[in-house]
């Protein structure tokens, strides 16, 4: 369980043997707890309460029930009231995750809104459904003193029952606006909530419509990158010039037509939808044309090294022909989770409703856990945590292994038949310890980040300004650590699925490969990574173009602010798993290539594996550095770092500068906060994390090993 293991010498695919499997029993005993806490929730009787409901004093609906030891109305026959009913369901209390409200098992929820206690009185002798208390007679409801406590709140909403949960949930939106006013604390105009609720349901067919684009698109663009891989940096930086160029000018046209538009032809109910709508256009305009030249800024910093990236993309093009099934890596990634975390929400409200019946101030039962099963939840997050993470590592491992198998087979009409498959087969036979260790290293660095996250929004607003900055530099530090370690791992999963070692001996090997090749990985990442980027930006554009256009035009009057940010958010998530593939792929290709020219140096019997066109790449960069002065008068065969040591000292100097700039810019606009608190965090978080992991950098890539001649 601990970081050992003897070096090695690397012998791609040639040795399997099983890794970590300390850490693969660990896991296995960790799931086994997991299957516990379920089992637990569902033997004690939380199953029944959670799919039929119970009452206010402990009785489940639609079964007859016994009697609860000083708990009035209690073990009551509800066989023929099979549904809970709320007599104030648009009461909520966030805090303790609950309705407070009084729950009553009836026979039939009102499917019309009732108005007075009469229309209550009515429903409850047509129906045969009481909707007072147990204590109150149907006949009493409108004579009695003490119906407007014992009797539902006036009006009582329309209501229809979820499907499989046997509630009466009320059908109009209001309630899901309440509930929304008490989630987004920052909307201080309730009408404005209701407007961006309202426009919400009145557009999901269109939001509909846009996220079925935003997945198409990004299949498409993953199509796009297998067959012409040689332009795609090209058409990905014109189309996307064309398209924010295109986007900030329909923006600032919609902004002008709208606000020449008369107002006297818009009634005045509409008048504030109108309105916001057009504060909207103006602030999607000025954002679209800051990032817009921010991007043309960025685009012409990294012109001179996109010729650079086309060839690595051509190669990463070549292993999508030959492995077709890593286009749809995303889909089973996607399902392993959606299933995980539907087991995961049922358990977790299985939980909600177990323990033993407790008697509240009210008067009313809960069921509480005591001892130390009490605790059982905060288990049960550590498991969603490390099992998401589980999957998500165990996508990386698939697609490294088929990667692998593809750069290290020589005659690529030996690659096994489905090497997805042969990936998985390896995965599951031998490396799942190593992939569980990986990521349970993830788990420990994002629970402390997610309690600091919880701590600032709780205690927002009442801190000084020292503690909010140290508090959101521990954030962004955690963060930052948790990326490095991320990129650390998925590399040290490449290392594992080359030579078949532990975690750590992995991790080591893969650190000595990139630490050597420091400037070289930071060139060619910076690159592909943002021509991966503009491709996310091209999709996220396109679709929030449609987007506009279609609410724009469309009949109705809504506020389509909400509607439009939600369809953009979906389309960068689509588009992220799908690109995130394709940078995966890069990543593991580069590692590869790092390590057949370490080890192998193209003499009879260490020849090497790598593609011509890799090799053409590193060459026609060396020349063309060479060409402008800077490859000095060694050999021009020689691999070297793809920027020289002068060259990189300037270069880390004026990324320092640009990167502060830039981090002071983004923080002062985004908070709000003041200029000096704003330079005092972003400072800090530069001097203890951005500069101290350059200088390291830099300076073990002085200590890297003499390169290797290429005959």
């Amino acid at each position: 369980m601990f970081c050992c293991g003897s070096k090695r010498e690397w012998k791609p695919l040639e040795d399997r043997s099983c890794t970590d499997i300390p850490w693969l029993l660990l896991f296995i005993l960790f799931c086994i707890g997991m299957g516990f806490i379920c089992g637990f929730s569902v033997a004690t009787g939380a199953a029944a309460r959670l799919v039929s409901g119970y009452d206010s004093y402990g009785n489940i609906c639609g079964q007859k029930n016994a009697k609860l030891e000083a708990i009035p109305n209690s073990g009551m026959d509800h066989t023929h009231r099979k549904y809970v009913f709320f007599l104030d369901p648009c009461n909520l209390d966030l805090i303790n995750r609950k309705i407070k409200s009084v729950a009553l098992c009836v026979t039939a929820c009102p499917r019309q809104e009732l108005k007075t206690l009469s229309d209550v009185q009515k429903f409850a002798e047509m129906n045969g459904s009481a909707l007072c208390s147990y204590n109150l007679k149907p006949s009493e409801y409108t004579t009695s003193s003490k119906a407007s406590v014992l009797c539902p709140k006036l009006p009582v909403p329309a209501s229809a029952p979820i499907p499989f949960f046997h509630r009466c949930a009320p059908v109009n939106i209001s309630c899901y606006a309440k509930f929304a006013e008490a989630l987004i604390t920052f909307v201080s105009d309730n009408s404005v909530l209701h407007r961006l609720i309202s426009g919400v349901m009145t557009s999901k067919e269109i939001i509909l419509g846009l996220c079925l684009l935003s997945l198409v698109l990004s299949m498409i663009l993953m199509v796009i990158i297998r067959y012409i891989s040689r332009v795609l940096v090209w058409i990905l930086t014109i189309l996307v010039i064309l398209g924010s160029l295109g986007g900030t000018g329909v923006l600032w046209w919609l902004y002008a037509k709208q606000r020449r538009s008369p107002k006297e032809t818009v009634i005045p109910e509409q008048l504030q939808i109108a309105e916001d709508n057009l504060r909207a256009l103006l602030i999607y305009a000025i954002s679209a044309t800051v990032f817009t030249v921010i991007l043309f800024l960025i685009m012409l910093v990294m012109r001179k090294r996109v010729a650079l990236t086309i060839a690595l993309f051509h190669v990463a093009g070549k292993v999508f022909i030959h492995l077709p099934l890593l286009v749809f890596q995303p889909f089973w990634t996607f399902f392993a989770l959606v299933l995980f975390w539907a087991y995961w929400i049922m358990t977790l409200l299985f939980l909600g409703t177990t323990g033993s019946a407790v008697q509240n101030e009210q008067g009313f039962v809960e069921f509480k856990v005591s001892g130390p099963l009490q605790y059982m939840w905060w288990y049960h997050v550590v498991g969603l945590i490390w099992i998401s993470e589980f999957i998500l590592a165990c996508q990386q491992m698939t697609v490294a292994g088929a990667v692998v198998t593809y750069y290290f087979t020589r005659d690529k009409r030996n690659l096994p038949f489905t090497p997805i498959l042969a990936s998985v087969n390896r995965l599951i036979r031998y490396h799942l310890g190593t992939v569980a260790k990986g990521s349970f290293i993830i788990t420990l660095v994002k629970i402390p980040r997610m309690i600091l996250m919880y701590m600032h929004s709780q205690l927002k607003g009442k801190e000084n300004a020292c503690a909010r900055c140290v508090l959101k530099s521990c954030i962004c530090c955690l963060w930052c650590l948790e990326k490095c370690l991320n990129y650390l791992n998925q590399n040290a999963y490449t290392a594992t699925a080359i030579n078949s070692t532990n975690f750590c001996t992995s991790a080591k090997d893969a650190f000595v490969i990139l630490v050597e090749n420091a400037l070289r990985v930071a060139a060619i990442n910076t690159v592909g990574d943002f021509m991966l980027f503009l491709g996310k930006v091209l999709i996220v554009c396109s679709t929030g173009l449609a987007g506009i256009m279609l609410l724009n035009y469309q009949q109705d009057y809504t506020v389509w602010v909400l509607p439009l940010i939600i369809v953009c958010l979906f389309a960068f998530l689509v588009a992220h798993c799908f690109l995130s593939i394709y940078e995966m792929v890069v990543d593991v290709l580069f590692l590869c290539f790092a390590i057949d020219t370490k080890y192998n140096d193209g003499s009879p019997g260490r020849e090497f594996y790598m593609d011509k066109v890799l090799m053409e790449f590193v060459e026609n960069s060396r020349k063309a550095m060479k060409e402008a002065g800077k490859g000095g008068v060694a050999d021009a065969r020689e691999l070297k770092p793809m920027v020289g040591g002068d060259e990189a000292v300037a270069g880390l100097q004026e990324f320092h500068f640009h990167f502060l700039s830039l981090s002071v810019f983004t923080d002062c606009t985004s908070s709000g906060e003041a200029l000096v608190i704003c330079i005092t965090q972003d400072v800090l978080l530069f001097l203890f994390v951005c500069l101290p992991i350059t200088w390291i950098a830099e300076f073990l890539s002085q200590l890297r090993s003499p390169s290797v001649k290429v005959s």
